[in-house]
C-alpha cells in the first residue's frame, strides 16, 4: 500500500505523461538523520564554518537526499509499491539548502511493454529552480504476472 492507502500502479494502468509530485522543506533534522543513516558526514552538510569557506557559502543538503525525493514518489505514488528501480541518471544544477522547499516531480515519458518498464524524466526544483534532473527507469508489476 502507499502512504495514502492505495496499492500501486500496474504495467497495464500506466499512459506517458502521467506525473505525481512529492513536496518537502529540507530541515536541519533531515540532514543530521541523512548523515547518520548513510555514513556521509561530509563537512559541507554538518559544519556551518567549514561550509563558510567554500563556494556555497553555507551548509547545502546532500545530494542524495535530494534525490531520495524522486524515490519517494516511484516507491510509493507513480507507478508506486511493487515497482522496482533499474537504473537512475542525477544531474545536480543547485545546492539546496536548510529551509528549502523542494518540489520533486516524476513523469513517465516511454513505456516498454515488452519487459514492463516505464522510463521518467525526474525533475526537483525549489522556488521555481532547477536543482535537480534525470531519468528513471523502473519494473512495472503486470496484472497477468
Amino acid at each position: 500500500m502507499s502512504e495514502d492507502g492505495k496499492a500501486g500502479h500496474h504495467f497495464e494502468d500506466l499512459n506517458v505523461g502521467m506525473e505525481a509530485r512529492y513536496v518537502r522543506r529540507v530541515s536541519e533534522e533531515d540532514i543530521i538523520a541523512f548523515a547518520e543513516l548513510t555514513g556521509d558526514t561530509n563537512p559541507i552538510h554538518l559544519d556551518e564554518a567549514y561550509a563558510a569557506g567554500t563556494m556555497f557559502k553555507t551548509r547545502i543538503a546532500h545530494g542524495a537526499l535530494t534525490a531520495g525525493y524522486i524515490s519517494t514518489i516511484l516507491g510509493t505514488l507513480l507507478p508506486g509499491p511493487g515497482a522496482i528501480y533499474i537504473s537512475q541518471s542525477l544531474n545536480f544544477r543547485a545546492p539546496v539548502h536548510i529551509g528549502d522547499e523542494v518540489t520533486a516531480t516524476a513523469r513517465i515519458t516511454e513505456l516498454l511493454p515488452a519487459k514492463r518498464r516505464a522510463i521518467f524524466t525526474c525533475h526537483c526544483s525549489v522556488g521555481g529552480k532547477t536543482v535537480l534532473e534525470g531519468e528513471a527507469l523502473l519494473m512495472v508489476p503486470s496484472r497477468q504476472a
